[in-house]
């Protein structure tokens, strides 16, 4: 049995997917967690840069991070692949409350909606740094 994985690439408009045969790699390719969205409020500080507004990519694809990647702070700039966001904030304090509490990431809506159309609060999701 496989498992179908698939990332976005760049400005979203490239989805490419890989099929990884559990059979040949039976290690574990990614961590498990869950995501919410942000609310549509524009963030104006983030616990990692404060009041620098280029901390956003112009891509809007940007997250919060819950206690589980937090890591004291190091994750800030992280980059992680679900689709490729970059940590700005620490979700627990952030300015924008997120669709559902106690998520692994809390994703910006660009980010969010680029992996699901559904209009549910949360997914279940698949992350690399």
């Amino acid at each position: 049995m496989g498992v179908l994985y698939c990332n976005m690439v760049e400005d979203l408009s490239v989805l490419y997917c890989s099929m990884h045969i559990e059979m040949i790699f039976p290690f574990c390719l990614a961590d498990v967690g869950t995501a919410a969205q942000c609310s549509p409020h524009i963030c104006l500080t983030t616990v990692c840069y404060s009041y620098d507004q280029t901390q956003f990519p112009s891509s809007n694809l940007f997250a919060a991070a819950r206690d589980g990647i937090w890591d004291n702070g190091a994750s800030c700039g992280r980059q992680y692949l679900i689709i490729q966001v970059k940590i700005v904030d620490y979700a627990p304090t952030a300015q924008s409350p997120p669709s559902a509490q106690s998520t692994t990431i809390v994703m910006s809506e660009t980010a969010f909606s680029g992996i699901t159309n559904l209009a549910v609060d949360s997914i279940n999701i698949e992350f690399q740094q």
